[in-house]
């Protein structure tokens, strides 16, 4: 357009017509001819530069409802965890409850007691998940195992799904090889009672002991203080679980709970370092803060609007200097 501009100074634009690819211009002076695209990019560049600046605010805006919506979820879950453990029996509905989907959902986050044996046999591991330790990255996974319940008060009714904390790829190995050579415990028999019910799940039940005392010699009871969780939804380019084969790449409870025979709606709990024994390093349970963070916090939605408005604000003054240049132009 300079070129134009210089050839036909001082006079109107009598005439222009568009042939094949150029338009062309011509008055009493002479004549000029562009490529007709770079005429186009010339009128749309003032309209382009606003659209964006508008595109670009509109964005930043949506960061903050996104902060404002991300600060809402962290505090509704800090409130949850802030409150005392409660015994998962007393609730946990009832397996034949036709709504316990739904009651079991609105227990996400709640911090729970749970007691009984786990099923060592029927450990399902999640990864590979990486972890820092000393300083020095490790992969590993998260081991998921059923809690059984046995012939006490104290114990869960129903099988509970715990995620138990996170354990090195060699542990893994080792726990795997010593399965293969142990042999089931005497004192745990399958409950015929309950599978003539038609029940999914099977019951270890304790052989009743000479005396109550001695349950720690037939089992080792487990105490579990943990949090309640749903199913992780996986990102696009994480593989899909294979349960026929045993590779676990995110947690989906309801395909778990089949993996080990449980019904689909089982409970699923994360256990919590608070009663953790540093004795035994493996499992190591999550940290109980590590419910309140997210990938991207508020904090992050906020640099993020910032970024979007002065966006905004460029491309807007850009398309107005455009349009100032314009009109000197005309």
């Amino acid at each position: 357009m300079a070129a134009l501009t210089g050839r036909l100074r001082g006079s109107k634009i009598t005439y222009w017509k568009l042939e094949k690819t150029m338009l062309v211009f011509s008055n009493r002076h002479g004549r000029a001819e562009i490529p007709a695209c770079l005429s186009a990019v010339s009128e749309q560049s003032s309209f382009t530069a606003e659209s964006q600046g508008v595109a670009t605010f509109g964005l930043g805006t949506w960061q903050l409802f996104r902060r404002l919506k991300k600060m809402e979820l962290i505090e509704h879950r800090q409130k949850r965890l802030e409150q005392d453990p409660v015994l998962v029996t007393s609730v946990l509905p009832e397996a034949s409850d036709s709504q316990s989907n739904e009651k079991i959902s609105s227990l996400e986050f709640r911090k729970v007691v749970c007691e009984g044996v786990y099923d060592e046999s029927k450990s399902i591991y999640i990864g590979p998940r990486s972890r820092s330790v000393s300083g020095v990255t490790e992969n590993g996974y998260y081991v998921v195992t059923p809690l059984m319940p046995v012939q006490q008060n104290e114990s869960v009714q129903i099988p509970v799904l715990v995620n138990r904390g996170w354990v090195p790829r060699s542990w893994r190995n080792k726990s795997s090889e010593n399965l293969l050579n142990a042999t089931p415990h005497e004192n745990m028999i399958s409950s015929e009672k309950d599978k003539s019910k038609g029940g999914s799940w099977w019951k270890f039940w304790l052989k009743e002991p000479a005396n109550v005392k001695d349950v720690d010699s037939y089992f080792k009871m487990v105490k579990v203080i943990g949090v309640v969780r749903g199913s992780e939804s996986p990102n696009i380019f994480m593989p899909l679980n294979d349960p026929i084969s045993g590779q676990w790449f995110y947690v989906d409870v309801p395909a778990i709970a089949r993996a080990v025979g449980l019904p689909e709606n089982a409970l699923y709990v994360e256990e919590i370092d608070e009663a953790h024994n540093a004795s035994n390093p493996y499992p190591l349970p999550k940290d109980a803060s590590t419910f309140v963070r997210y990938s991207v916090m508020p904090q992050d939605h906020l640099n993020y609007a910032l970024t979007w408005y002065t966006l905004s604000a460029a491309t807007t003054f850009m398309a107005k200097k455009r349009l100032q240049k314009k009109k000197l132009l005309r």
